[in-house]
Formats: structure tokens, C-alpha cells, sequence
């Protein structure tokens, strides 16, 4: 008779067979597999290096290329803003500082001189602090002389007032010291706006640098505000360019929505890449096409032109 014990040795016999089997079986399944594995992570190392290689090639040509330019382009500007002068506006903090040093070296090299830099704070913008700005300009208390249009619409106020104080057509009246220094230290004290350099004086041109885009739910009401005063800066003057990055040239950013307008993209240049020479050379030479009625794209993004044409050199 076949007892208990029969069965639970076949049993056992069993599944130490089926054990082994498996054990077997994986182990040269496996092989292959992970010899595969190794390959693709050998390939993928590869790939890394060459592109890591590729990467600094590309960097080191950038470098070279932006180098070439800034060798060039006290040349390429010289005599552009002989006699002119410029006033330098940052819409927010994220404008590096050295984007406005190097505008400012670049303008003085195309015989310019920058005639004061502002910097817009948040609350210029900004709908919440929109009342107590339309009290100020229209409480009263502005100096003498200034007319604004008669609009309900902060921003146009505001722009209309920074325009008058802060621009001078050619040939037209100075706007006076003391108005302009009123008006500064005004919009100062409701935190609009701080000075950056130690005076500012009415200037024939106006560079509005920007950096990034807006996020919140009241970018459109904050773009609305920029482009007011761009444009009173513009219609003041002998002409206005907004430089930036290539975020601000996106959907919120303050160049993309000038470019997304064609009546603004008609009257005024944008550039989309003023942390580079070729930017920086580019907003000044579309300083001087903006005195001449001509405004355009100029940087990297889509339907732009490299630079504006330069100047031809006088005989």
C-alpha cells in the first residue's frame, strides 16, 4: 500500500523540481535581458557625453558670438543719439541691473546720455492701489501747467502724467524741474515708483525694459497699465522701445502684448532679447528708426528681424 509518507515525499519531490525549474529557467532569461540593460545604459552614457560635448561647443560659440557683438558694437551705434537723451524705465525687479548698466554704456556710446532711470513697483499696476493713484492725479495738488485727458482710466492718468514731466518733443517746450521732481517724489510716496539714479530730467527717448510676464489673474488689468504708459512715453517723445527677455515676449509678457496689437506693434519697437549684445544693439538703433516713424520686431522670437538696418556711415 502506498502510505502518507509516499505522497509527501512525491510532493516534495515535486516542488523542489518545479524550484529548480524556475531557478533555472530565470537565470538564463535573465542573462540576456541584463546583458540588453547594460547595453542601452552604455548607449545612454554615450548619448550624455556627446551631448554634454555638443552643449559646450554651442556655449562656447554663444560666447564668442556675444563677444564679437559687444566688440562691435560701439561701431555699429556711433552718432545714432548724438545730442539725445534717453530715460530708462524698469517695469519690475526682475530687470537685472547690469541689463540697465550695459543699455546705458551702449546709449552713451552712440553719444547719448540717459537722463535719469525709474523703476515701476508693483502697486503701479496693481487694480487695489488703482484709487488712491487717480486721487493723486486728479486731487489737485499737480503742478501747474499740467493738463490731463479726461478719463476715468488710472492708468491713462498716470501715463499722462509721467509723459508730461518726464519727455520732451524736439524742439518743444522743457518740461519744468520742479514739476518733474513733484511728480517723482508723489508717485515715490505711493510706492508707484522709485528713482534709480540721482536726478532725472526730460528726455527725448524712453527705453522700457522688461523681464518675464504676469501670472496672477490681473495681468491683463497690470499689461493694460504698461502699455498706457509706454504709450503716452512714445506719443511724448520722439519715440519709446520696450526691451526684454524672451518671456516677456510670450501671452502676458509686456512685449507679446505689444506685438499681439497691431496698432501698438506699428508705433512701437519691442526687443526680445536685450540680455544679449545684439539686443542691446538693437534697442538703440531702434531709438533712432523710432524719430524716423519707423517701428519694428527685432530679437529672436517669431516674425522678428535680427536688428534694425544700420545706419549708413556719413561720407
Amino acid at each position: 500500500m502506498i502510505d502518507f509518507r509516499y505522497h509527501l515525499v512525491s510532493l516534495i519531490a515535486v516542488f523542489l523540481a518545479v524550484a529548480l525549474g524556475i531557478i533555472i529557467g530565470t537565470t538564463a532569461l535573465n542573462e540576456p535581458i541584463l546583458a540588453e540593460i547594460e547595453n542601452q545604459v552604455a548607449d545612454l552614457e554615450q548619448d550624455k557625453r556627446a551631448l554634454e560635448d555638443r552643449t559646450q561647443q554651442l556655449q562656447a560659440q554663444l560666447d564668442t558670438t556675444d563677444a564679437f557683438e559687444q566688440a562691435l558694437a560701439p561701431a555699429l551705434v556711433a552718432g545714432t543719439l548724438t545730442g539725445r537723451s534717453v530715460l530708462l524705465v524698469s517695469t519690475n525687479e526682475d530687470v537685472a541691473p547690469e541689463v540697465v548698466e550695459q543699455v546705458t554704456a551702449l546709449v552713451t556710446e552712440a553719444g547719448g546720455t540717459v537722463g535719469g532711470a525709474i523703476s515701476l513697483r508693483p502697486e503701479y499696476s496693481d487694480p487695489t492701489t488703482a484709487s488712491s493713484l487717480q486721487s493723486y492725479a486728479t486731487g489737485g495738488g499737480l503742478p501747474p501747467g499740467i493738463e490731463l485727458s479726461p478719463t476715468d482710466q488710472t492708468g491713462q492718468l498716470v501715463a499722462g502724467l509721467l509723459g508730461q514731466v518726464l519727455m520732451t518733443k524736439p524742439d518743444g517746450p522743457v518740461p519744468d524741474a520742479a514739476a518733474v521732481s513733484s511728480v517723482v517724489s508723489g508717485l515715490s510716496s505711493l510706492d508707484a515708483l522709485s528713482l534709480d539714479s540721482d536726478t532725472v530730467t526730460p528726455s527725448d527717448y524712453a527705453v522700457v525694459l522688461t523681464a518675464g510676464a504676469f501670472t496672477q489673474d490681473d495681468a491683463g488689468d497690470r499689461n493694460t497699465a504698461l502699455v498706457d504708459l509706454v504709450s503716452a512715453l512714445d506719443a511724448a517723445g520722439s519715440g519709446a522701445v520696450v526691451a526684454g527677455d524672451a518671456l516677456s515676449a510670450g501671452e502676458n509678457g509686456l512685449v507679446g502684448v505689444i506685438r499681439a496689437d497691431p496698432e501698438l506693434s506699428a508705433a512701437i519697437s519691442t526687443v526680445d532679447n536685450v540680455g544679449t549684445a545684439a539686443g542691446r544693439i538693437s534697442t538703440v538703433l531702434a531709438l533712432g528708426s523710432e524719430s524716423e516713424g519707423t517701428s519694428g520686431k527685432y530679437g529672436t522670437g517669431e516674425d522678428t528681424q535680427p536688428v534694425p538696418p544700420v545706419p549708413a556711415a556719413a561720407p
